[in-house]
């Protein structure tokens, strides 16, 4: 097979100059509606129980390639159902996940983590963990399960294992003493700007860092949440909270691939205009309201799921006359790490690459 070459010569500066980046236009806001998960909820629950235990739907923008059916580029998206009394087989793969309960509770092993959950809990699975899904409850359990995995489908790399065997991450582990994990050399610096040399022996053993199961639950989120609301209505951020795990560090994830946030909106608040190049799901489970996205306005109301914010689409959020509140999935901390996140929080002000340059300010005393 021969390659394609492709002459930029002309192009190339065009693409990178932040003026002329523009949003998507095969990729689209897309709502799927509360009505739509309801009757794949009802769909899924009249099914026979499959061998894996599994009901689940992947939620797939039309746009999407197959590998990489995502509901952004990044992010996949699966709508699971767990019957009164069932759980399911044991799973591990190399896609993180954050999972999102929106009816019912059970809890989740993940490992040697058990997490107890309720409606609106968040909790996240580290990548390769085992882990089963439990319904101990008289209702029916139904989770928003959000991965890198289209990511990984489009990089041909997503390995998913559906007989884990017990023990098996902690069976591959070596003594940290052992001499062939060790370069005599060392790593070591070459030249005077900070360049170093690294040997194959630190290359294949890294500092392993542990990456746990972490759980935040709704009831003690929505506590801190309320606090927000006594930000006036000049207040030019947003009013939410990161749920962030700290071995992601300043890439300000709640994993490495992106962050869940959750959003209270007071009634009769208008965002100010704003755009990344991470884009952004919303869930709405309270209130309702509109996005306008790049000048078109889209209506939503709670129990939709909305594609909110393509990459670098000019979009802001208002409700209406009740609080709302949000789960939001972005790839922010991928890009942070990519030194890619161009961000404009004022559209009269230049963008800036968050995590290289110095970010943005509100207006918060």
């Amino acid at each position: 097979m021969d390659p394609i070459l492709l002459d930029l010569t002309d192009v190339a500066l065009a693409r990178r100059a932040p003026s002329q980046l523009k949003p998507a236009a095969d990729w689209p806001p897309l709502i799927v509606s509360r009505e739509t998960i309801d009757a794949e909820v009802e769909r899924l629950a009249d099914l026979p129980r499959p061998a894996t235990g599994r009901r689940q739907t992947l939620i797939v923008h039309p746009s999407a390639p197959d590998p990489g059916r995502g509901l952004t580029p990044g992010v996949q998206v699966s709508l699971e159902v767990l019957k009164p009394g069932e759980s399911t087989a044991p799973v591990r793969h190399n896609s993180t996940q954050v999972n999102f309960c929106i009816r019912g509770g059970g809890r989740t092993l993940v490992d040697d983590r058990e997490v107890r959950f309720a409606q609106y809990d968040v909790w996240n699975h580290p990548a390769y963990a085992t882990y089963v899904h439990y319904n101990d409850t008289g209702a029916l359990q139904v989770r928003l399960t959000y991965s890198n995995a289209a990511l990984l489908e489009m990089m041909r790399v997503h390995v998913v294992d559906e007989n884990p065997q017990a023990g098996a991450a902690a069976c591959c582990e070596t003594a940290d003493e052992d001499h062939r994990r060790h370069s005599p050399f060392g790593t070591f610096p070459i030249g005077d700007d900070g360049a170093e040399l690294m040997p194959y022996e630190t290359l294949i053993a890294p500092e392993a860092v542990r990456a746990p199961a972490l759980h935040w639950p709704w009831q003690d989120v929505r506590a801190h949440l309320e606090k927000l609301q006594a930000l006036g209505a000049d207040y030019v951020g947003r009013r939410l909270y990161l749920l962030y795990n700290p071995t992601t560090t300043r890439f300000n994830g709640t994993t490495p691939n992106f962050f869940a946030t959750m959003t209270i909106r007071p009634p009769h608040i208008v965002d100010k205009p704003h755009r990344h190049v991470s884009s952004a799901i919303n869930y709405y489970f309270t209130g309702a309201g509109y996005s306008r996205v790049e000048g078109r306005r889209y209506e939503w109301k709670a129990g939709d799921l909305m594609v909110s914010a393509p990459g670098w689409a000019v979009h802001n959020h208002a409700s209406y006359d009740e609080a709302v509140h949000e789960l939001t999935i972005q790839d922010q901390p991928l890009n942070i790490y990519m030194q890619s996140l161009l961000w404009q929080e004022d559209l009269a002000l230049p963008p800036r690459i968050l995590g290289t340059e110095a970010g943005f300010a509100t207006n918060r005393h």
